[in-house]
């Protein structure tokens, strides 16, 4: 009688509903928790696209030259590609000839070319990736799991959840 009355003591019941609430998560994951991970994702995504469009220092003219001057060899190359395509429909011969003429540049050539396209658009993403992640006296990178926080709140929501179950 002793451990029935302790059962059905509003603790003991507490604590019965925990267990399975506990067992019953373990195969349906919680449904009310999963939303609102997938709401702080969303969140986290708006807040990081919308950083991305925020000046990080007041600039001038000669900056603003400066930056669309760097946006534009992509949209050049991606165009001038285009337009070979079409310059080879409307004067084909004059196409073959230009392209006999790329056949007799050197191989070392071709080479310095694609390593100085590779390092100008490398540059460019990783002066990205560091304006991004800000200086290195402000914390790890993303991937050192502990000390990682979000920007709604002063812990890893993912790794509380993870310790809470262990």
């Amino acid at each position: 009688m002793g451990l029935i009355s302790r059962l059905f003591a509003p603790t003991g019941m507490q604590a019965a509903g925990n267990a399975a609430r506990g067992l019953a998560e373990v195969f349906v994951p919680n449904a009310t928790r999963k939303l609102e991970l997938a709401a702080l994702g969303t969140t986290e995504a708006r807040d990081q696209f919308i950083a991305e469009f925020v000046p990080r220092h007041p600039s001038g003219w000669f900056d603003e030259i400066v930056n669309g001057l760097n946006r534009l060899p992509r949209p050049a190359l991606a165009l001038g590609t285009l337009s070979l395509f079409f310059y080879a429909m409307v004067d084909p011969t004059g196409f073959g000839v230009r392209m006999q003429g790329l056949a007799l540049v050197p191989e070392p050539l071709w080479w310095l070319l694609g390593a100085i396209v590779s390092f100008y658009f490398g540059a460019r993403e990783a002066h990205y990736i560091r304006q991004r992640n800000g200086p290195a006296q402000n914390g790890p990178g993303p991937f050192l799991g502990d000390q990682h926080t979000v920007a709604g709140g002063d812990e890893n929501l993912a790794l509380r959840d993870w310790r809470a179950q262990s």
